[in-house]
């Protein structure tokens, strides 16, 4: 199967489902002429304005108007003031939700680019690119070249960095391929 770039409704459908089949596909940054790509193997998931780990739980703001509109677009952001997060919009316009990509595979190295920061500079993703439409497979784009992962294969557990979050910090709604 010659590898195709994901389509908006590939990101309009429920979260949960989206985060667990991105597992396997390819992230593509093009950047000049050079193109990179990393296999997805970590994605966490965010589910709208009553998900307390989720961004969009303290409201529409200027930060979090992304999160509202349409699947399929790139939601990255600046954390501790110095690492960006990538994130791929899902669900329905004014549904304010998405998929952090926590880690990659180098396709060339096959060496494990683990951590949203790292992935960013890895595939030199910043603020420049928040906002940009993922399914036009123009800087930035998300593959399926046809490889299938097993439901055996994928691990489920808790969220990272969200304890705050109180009980939703314990939604196991983490998804990473188990032999890694």
């Amino acid at each position: 199967m010659a590898a195709k770039i994901l389509k908006r409704a590939y990101f309009n459908r429920p979260t949960l489902q989206v985060a667990r089949s991105l597992l396997g596909k390819y992230l593509v940054r093009k950047n000049g002429r050079a193109v990179r790509a990393g296999r997805i193997v970590e994605v966490e998931a965010y589910i709208g304005m009553e998900d307390r780990a989720c961004h969009a739980s303290k409201g529409h703001t200027a930060r979090t108007d992304v999160m509202f509109g349409p699947a399929g677009v790139a939601y990255v952001y600046l954390i501790y003031g110095m690492y960006h997060c990538f994130n791929i919009v899902t669900e329905r316009d004014g549904h304010p939700s998405a998929v952090l990509v926590r880690a990659v595979e180098d396709v060339e190295t096959r060496a494990l680019i683990d951590g949203p920061g790292r992935i960013c500079r890895f595939l030199d993703i910043d603020r420049t690119l928040n906002r940009l439409d993922l399914t036009a497979g123009e800087a930035l784009w998300v593959e399926d070249r046809g490889g299938r992962v097993a439901r055996s294969a994928v691990m489920t557990g808790r969220r990272i960095g969200v304890d705050y979050a109180g009980v939703w910090a314990n939604k196991p709604w983490r998804f990473r391929l188990k032999d890694l």
